[in-house]
């Protein structure tokens, strides 16, 4: 057994040691996988969206979030809807706090 995995440190050197596999040993890898790694039905909130609670969004990722174009979400902070967290240059930074409560602004809106 070999202990390559104790060097693997990104998808990308895991992708590489995974096209060096024996083609039974990559499908038994994702058999593994797909048991394993998918168990737990119920995720609470925190587990899948912790991490984006305390990221900053971009313009484009914020778009996204509210289900939006981006030139849509542009004439939002235009109208000051939504103001930046934090400006570096020309890029705008979102505070996801701000843009959940934006979405479920919008969301009351589309319903009347």
């Amino acid at each position: 057994m070999s202990h390559a995995a104790d060097t693997i440190t990104t998808a990308e050197e895991l992708f590489a040691v995974m096209k060096e596999m024996p083609t039974g040993e990559r499908v038994r890898f994702f058999t593994l996988l797909g048991k394993n790694a998918f168990e737990k039905e119920n995720f609470t909130h925190e587990e899948v969206f912790g991490d984006v609670l305390n990221s900053e969004f971009t313009a484009a990722e914020a778009a996204e979030y509210l289900d939006v174009s981006v030139a849509t979400f542009r004439r939002y902070v235009q109208a000051k809807k939504m103001v930046p967290a934090r400006v570096v240059g020309r890029n705008q930074f979102f505070d996801p706090g701000a843009l959940k409560a934006l979405k479920k602004a919008l969301r009351e809106v589309r319903r009347h």
